[in-house]
C-alpha cells in the first residue's frame, strides 16, 4: 500500500477474477494528468468529490455517484473538495465486460457506458463489497458481486460504443504517427522530424493527433509508455529497468509519471502484484488497515444530506468506517438490501 501525508492507495490483483484490476484509494492532494486506460473504469466514491475532464467538460461524482470511463478514453481526476475524495474501483477488461453483456443483457457490438457519471448507491456499495470479498479469499462472492455490478451499469447505462474507423487524411496521419511512436518509444523523434516523415507540417499533425486520439503526441507517448512499464512490472521486470526500456530517464522519472497516471508508485504497484503470484496470505489486513477513524463525512456538507443507504455503516468507537457494504452473519459481504439486484 502506498501512503503520502494522508492519502492511501492499493492498486492490486486478485487471481480468482482474472482480467480485473481493482483500488482503494483516499487522495486530497492527488491530480491525475490526462491518461487513458485499457480497461473499464468502474469508481464507485465513498466520501467526498471526485472531479475528473471527460470528453468536452469536467464531471463531477460525490459519495454514492460512479465515475465511469470507457476503455482508450482520454481523462484526469482530482478532487473537488479540500478534503478529497475515498474510492474503491474495478478495472473490467473490455472481455471480461463483453462477456457479461452477451449473457444479461441485449446490447449488440461493443457494450459501453452512455454517461461519465451514475448517481446509484445500490451499484457503490456492491462495487466495494467486490473489494471487501477479495481481502476475505471470497472467490465466489467477488466473482458474483462484479458481474451484478456490471450488468446493472449496463442496464442503467449501457450502450453500443460506436466504431472507431480511419476516414479522414488528419486521423490516417495520426495513426501512422501514432505506429511510429510505439515503435520507438524509448527513442522517439521530435514533432518536427516525426511530421517530415509523415510528409505533414508539425502544426497539422499535433491538429491531427489531438482531434483523433484526445492529447497531443508528447501526452499520449507517456501514457504509452506507463502501460507499457506496467505490463513489465507484472512480469516481473524491476523498475529500474522498465523506467530505462520504455524511453524515462531514470527509475525517479518513471515514479513521478507512474504515479500521476496509475496512482501508486511503480514498487508499491509490483509488490501487489508479486504478492499475488506467491501466496495468499491474510487477505483480512487490508480491511483492517482501511479504517478512517476520526474523520467526518464530506458528504453532507457538499451535496447536503445523504440517502440512508447511501451512507457507510457506522463501526463502534468510530465516526466513520470503511464502506465495504454490511457484512453478514458469517462475515461476507452482505447482499443487503435483499439479494443482489440488477
Amino acid at each position: 500500500m502506498a501512503q503520502t501525508r494522508g492519502e492511501r492507495a492499493r492498486h492490486w490483483r486478485y487471481e480468482e477474477l482474472p482480467g480485473v484490476d481493482l483500488l482503494r484509494a483516499r487522495y486530497i492532494r492527488k491530480s491525475f494528468v490526462r491518461h487513458t486506460h485499457e480497461h473499464f473504469v468502474i469508481a464507485a466514491i465513498a466520501e467526498g468529490v471526485e472531479v475528473f475532464h471527460h470528453g468536452s467538460g469536467d464531471q463531477y461524482a460525490g459519495a454514492g455517484a460512479l465515475a465511469l470511463v470507457n476503455p482508450d478514453t482520454p481523462h484526469t481526476g482530482r478532487a473537488g473538495v479540500p478534503e478529497g475524495w475515498q474510492y474503491g474501483a474495478v478495472y473490467p477488461s473490455p472481455d471480461v465486460v463483453a462477456a457479461i453483456a452477451a449473457e444479461t443483457t441485449s446490447l449488440r457490438g461493443t457494450p459501453g457506458f452512455v454517461t461519465p457519471v451514475l448517481d446509484d448507491p445500490y451499484t457503490v456499495r456492491l462495487v466495494h463489497q467486490v473489494l471487501r470479498a477479495t481481502d476475505e479469499g471470497n472467490a465466489l462472492a467477488a466473482d458474483t458481486l462484479l458481474r451484478v455490478a456490471v450488468t446493472r451499469l449496463l442496464r442503467l447505462n449501457g450502450g453500443t460504443l460506436p466504431r472507431r474507423e480511419v476516414r479522414t487524411a488528419g486521423a490516417r496521419t495520426a495513426a501512422r504517427a501514432r505506429a511510429v511512436l510505439e515503435e520507438r518509444m524509448a527513442a522517439p523523434p521530435t514533432l518536427e522530424q516525426l511530421a517530415a516523415d509523415l510528409g505533414t507540417g508539425p502544426f497539422a499533425l499535433l491538429r491531427a493527433f489531438r482531434d483523433t486520439y484526445g492529447m497531443p503526441p508528447h501526452t499520449w507517448l507517456t501514457d504509452a509508455r506507463v502501460r507499457r512499464a506496467r505490463r513489465l512490472l507484472d512480469a516481473g521486470t524491476a523498475p529500474s529497468e522498465a523506467a530505462v526500456t520504455v524511453g524515462f530517464t531514470d527509475q525517479p522519472h518513471l515514479n513521478r509519471h507512474f504515479s500521476r497516471i496509475v496512482g501508486v508508485p511503480p514498487g508499491a504497484y509490483q509488490r501487489e502484484r508479486k504478492n499475488v503470484q506467491d501466496a495468499r496470505g491474510d487477505r483480512s489486513v487490508a480491511s483492517e488497515v482501511w479504517q478512517w477513524n476520526g474523520q467526518q463525512s464530506m458528504s453532507a456538507r457538499t451535496y447536503g444530506p445523504v440517502p440512508e443507504a447511501a451512507r457507510p455503516p457506522r463501526a463502534e468507537g468510530s465516526r466513520t468506517a470503511p464502506w465495504y457494504g454490511t457484512p453478514s452473519a458469517s462475515g461476507s459481504p452482505s447482499d443487503s438490501p435483499g439479494s443482489p439486484s440488477v
